[in-house]
């Protein structure tokens, strides 16, 4: 049975379109258009009613423009979705490199975690290929700027780099599941815990497990629910830094 493939950008369009090298002009009536305009009402839309609601139409009509108007701009979703990121990365702030480099992670970290927040979407529209554009760029050459001098090899540099913002991706997927199990049910999950109690305390044999049974209550008083998005990335990402401070250190006693 064939699968669906996931529709690419492809290369020369796409990178030409994230470093403007080309600004294509409308000759249809209406209001004027551009690229920035284009992506930014992209974004409101995925912001507001997901990615699967994204279509060039949708664009079209948020702008008040015909669906052809947008393709003279924007050669399609593929290409349109790379400059939604590489445009959300633009937010990044980007302050001085100050601190040691456990306070300058966990602000990386941070920063990447309120973008998610900001732009859920990217939690599906990211892949292990990056998105090429000159905002993806200067954000990655800062974030190493705040680590390159800890005195780990290069390569180990960007796996530092990529295990935080790993922990951030995987924290903010968990938390956006959290946030859309709600919307989409219409409980909280310590409104759900609450309807499955009694249920599980009738089919559960009294003592049948009882290590579950004490760390599970003791979490679920902690969070108020099964799982807490904010403590699990506060724990995670700590105990991520403590394990690169055991490196920094064993490079430092080496040399």
């Amino acid at each position: 049975m064939a699968t669906e493939r996931k529709a690419t950008a492809d290369p020369a369009r796409s990178l030409a379109l994230l470093w403007r090298t080309r600004e294509p002009t409308s000759r249809s009536a209406g209001p004027a258009l551009s690229v920035d305009r284009v992506v930014r009402a992209a974004i409101d839309i995925a912001d507001t009613e997901g990615l699967d609601a994204l279509t060039m139409r949708r664009v079209a009509e948020a702008l008040g423009v015909g669906t052809m108007s947008v393709y003279t701009y924007v050669p399609g979703k593929a290409e349109l979705v790379a400059v939604m990121i590489d445009t959300a990365y633009g937010e990044m702030p980007r302050p001085a490199v100050e601190g040691d480099w456990r306070t300058r992670l966990e602000r990386i970290a941070r920063d990447n975690l309120a973008l998610y927040q900001r732009h859920p979407w990217m939690l599906r529209a990211e892949t292990t290929r990056p998105v090429l554009g000159p905002h993806l760029m200067a954000k990655y050459d800062y974030e190493l700027a705040a680590i390159v001098d800890i005195g780990l090899t290069d390569v180990e540099v960007d796996a530092v780099l990529t295990l935080v913002l790993g922990h951030v991706k995987s924290a903010a997927r968990a938390a956006s599941e959290v946030v859309d199990l709600e919307r989409e049910t219409g409980m909280t999950d310590g409104q759900w815990w609450q309807s499955h109690a009694p249920w599980l305390e009738r089919f559960m044999t009294a003592g049948a497990y009882p290590i579950a049974s004490r760390v599970g209550t003791a979490a679920g008083q902690q969070h108020g629910a099964a799982y807490g998005p904010e403590y699990a990335f506060e724990f995670g990402l700590q105990r991520v830094l403590d394990g690169i401070s055991v490196v920094v250190a064993e490079r430092a006693a080496n040399r």
